[in-house]
């Protein structure tokens, strides 16, 4: 199974079991891997999950010629997605995406955790003006307190989002339960659900700092 429902212990989640991204998070999680590659890895299992959770886009049949012949064929019905990474770490996710959907459009929303209050604030915001007529898929690494996720998927629907997807790389039960109840009507996808968050809310076992390791900033 490639894509499994989890519906458990009061959470809701789809979990990208494809064997090429459990594989490519197991390289990430090792401590030993470098900037680099967990930047390469990170593209990599961002491309392969939304080639898993596009596979619904509505199709529509056209005519076209082949240099043998004409013939009809499949595309994609002209339904509008844009891709919305939650500053800095969602950047890592963006280069795989746009190498499977090169015309989807982006937009960026800043947000930092305080380390004191550990409550997320934002610094920046920059969206297509569009957002309801459009598929939303925000993207963030971590989904750890979700208190990040739950800022920005408030912020885009008080801009007008109405279909948003939330996919994220590695969550904790916390985090997943607080979206689901927040924002019941976001899909969340991941590759991972981990254990539990400790006492710095981090994901346990995890992978450290996405931001940090992504850009060498430990």
């Amino acid at each position: 199974m490639y894509l499994e429902d989890v519906r458990k212990e009061g959470l809701t989640v789809n979990i990208v079991d494809h064997p090429l991204v459990q594989h490519k998070l197991a390289l990430m999680r090792q401590k030993e891997t470098g900037s680099k590659d967990f930047r390469e890895l990170l593209e990599e299992i961002a491309m392969l999950m939304v080639y898993e959770i596009t596979r619904d886009l509505p199709m529509e049949e056209v005519e076209i010629e082949t240099p043998v012949a004409p013939c009809r064929a499949k595309m994609l019905s002209g339904k509008k997605l844009a891709l919305i990474p939650i500053l800095r770490a969602g950047l890592g996710m963006i280069g795989g995406i746009q190498k499977l959907m090169p015309a989807v459009r982006i937009g960026h929303i800043g947000l930092y955790r305080d380390p004191d209050t550990m409550q997320p604030v934002e610094y920046y915001c920059k969206l297509p003006t569009d957002l309801g007529e459009r598929t939303i898929i925000v993207a963030d690494p971590m989904l750890a307190t979700g208190g990040s996720s739950i800022a920005a998927l408030s912020l885009l629907k008080s801009k007008g989002a109405k279909n948003i997807i939330l996919l994220c790389l590695v969550s904790a039960p916390a985090g997943v339960r607080t979206v689901n109840e927040t924002h019941p009507d976001v899909p969340i996808y991941v590759a991972a659900v981990d254990d539990y968050l400790n006492e710095r809310a981090y994901i346990v076992p995890g992978l450290g700092d996405a931001g940090d390791r992504l850009f060498g900033t430990l």
